[in-house]
């Protein structure tokens, strides 16, 4: 079988590229620019109107994502269970992965409950001044902590997922097969040792 997995990494590392440079883009760019809206009704309808035009291309990155993610997985499992430190860091960035799941899924919530708020008026897109209703002013609070995990999430799951490239070189390779090796070579020797210590009280 090809040790070569071009397509799946492909799909992997560009969902993930926007994924990431998207949020971050509409944190600055989108909320950013209505923001400076002079009719203070139109800020949150305009930005609202931007974000709804991203979700199906973010969609679709995160969907290419996950299938990248997923086949990765899959062609990457024997050394997972050979090479000490690759189960560690796959579950590091699964966790990653969900979270900013998570968060991209309950934003996406409160940006669709902010459009159907219609017009009110608005300080900035995750900024209500003092005539915004309460209700509306709460979800933009929240988005405004949101919008800035999602970019984090994402950009942790980009330095994990370059920590573990590095894991693949042959140096790396070797030396943690013989890690894991050595591991398990040693867990008998020291059940041995118990053992022995064991005895050793009982006379």
């Amino acid at each position: 079988m090809s040790e070569r997995h071009t397509a799946l990494r492909s799909m992997h590392d560009l969902g993930l590229a926007a994924w990431f440079g998207g949020s971050l883009m509409g944190a600055f760019g989108v909320n950013g620019a209505a923001a400076k809206i002079s009719d203070t009704s139109q800020r949150l309808p305009v930005a609202s109107a931007g974000w709804a035009r991203w979700t199906p291309v973010n969609a679709a990155a995160i969907g290419a994502h996950l299938a990248g993610a997923v086949g990765e997985l899959v062609t990457e499992s024997p050394r997972m269970a050979t090479q000490a430190g690759v189960g560690r860091a796959s579950a590091v960035k699964t966790a990653l992965t969900v979270g900013a799941l998570a968060v991209t899924g309950y934003s996406r919530l409160l940006g669709m409950r902010l459009e159907k708020a219609g017009g009110p008026s608005v300080q900035g897109t995750t900024e209500p001044n003092a005539q915004t209703p309460s209700h509306v002013a709460k979800s933009q609070r929240q988005l405004k902590m949101l919008q800035w995990t999602i970019p984090a999430l994402t950009g942790a799951l980009i330095v994990v997922t370059a920590y573990m490239g590095e894991q693949q070189r042959p140096g790396q390779v070797f030396r943690g097969i013989l890690g894991r090796a050595q591991g398990l070579a040693g867990s008998p020797m020291k059940m041995s040792r118990l053992a022995a210590m064991g005895s050793a009280k009982r006379h």
